[in-house]
C-alpha cells in the first residue's frame, strides 16, 4: 500500500511519469480507453432496450400492487358495510320476530276469549233449552195432574153423590171446583 501511495505522489509531481504510473499499477491506458468505450456502448444498449422494459415491468408491478391495495381497502370497506347491514338486518329480524310473537299472543288471547264466549253462549242455550223443556214438562205434568185430579174428584163425587154425571157436566163441575180452590 505504501508503494501505491508513493507512486501516486511521484506521478503528481511529474507528467511524463504518468505512463509509468499506469504501468506501475498494471493498467494499459489503451485497453482502459477500449474498455471505457465498450462500457459506454453497453450502457447505451442497456439504456435503449433493457432499462425501459425493466422500468415498465416495475411500473406495471407497482400499479398492480397499488390496485391490489385499493381493492383490499375497498373489500375491507365493503365487508364493514356488509357487517353493518347484517347487524341491521338481524336487528330488524328480531323486531319482526318479537312483533310476530306479540301478534300470536294477541290472537291466542282473542281466540281464548272467543272460545269462552262461545262456550258461555252454548251453556246459556243449553240452560234456556233445559228451562224450556222443564217448563213444557212442568206444564204437561200440571195438565196431567189436573186431569188426574178431575178424574179423582169426579170419582169421589160420584161415590158421594151416587149418581153419575155426564162427561161434560163432570168436566164443568171439576173446572168450577178447581177455580174455587185456587
Amino acid at each position: 500500500m505504501l508503494v501505491i501511495v508513493t507512486q501516486f505522489a511521484t506521478a503528481a509531481h511529474g507528467g511524463g511519469e504518468q505512463q509509468n504510473l499506469f504501468s506501475s499499477l498494471g493498467i494499459d491506458w489503451r485497453l482502459l480507453i477500449l474498455q471505457t468505450i465498450a462500457f459506454l456502448i453497453l450502457l447505451a444498449i442497456l439504456s435503449k432496450f433493457v432499462f425501459p422494459v425493466l422500468t415498465k415491468m416495475i411500473d406495471d408491478r407497482e400499479a398492480k400492487i397499488s390496485e391490489g391495495q385499493r381493492a383490499a381497502e375497498a373489500a375491507v370497506q365493503q365487508a364493514a358495510a356488509a357487517q353493518g347491514e347484517t347487524k341491521e338486518l338481524l336487528k330488524q329480524a328480531r323486531a319482526d320476530a318479537a312483533e310476530i310473537v306479540a301478534d300470536a299472543k294477541a290472537e291466542a288471547a282473542e281466540l281464548v276469549s272467543r272460545s269462552e264466549a262461545q262456550a258461555r253462549d252454548r251453556a246459556d242455550t243449553i240452560v234456556r233449552d233445559a228451562q224450556a223443556q222443564i217448563s213444557k214438562e212442568l206444564g204437561a205434568a200440571r195438565a196431567a195432574l189436573a186431569n188426574e185430579t178431575r178424574n179423582l174428584v169426579a170419582a169421589a163425587t160420584e161415590k158421594v153423590v151416587s149418581e153419575k154425571f155426564t162427561k161434560s157436566l163432570d168436566d164443568e163441575a171439576i173446572s168450577h171446583a178447581i177455580k174455587e180452590v185456587k
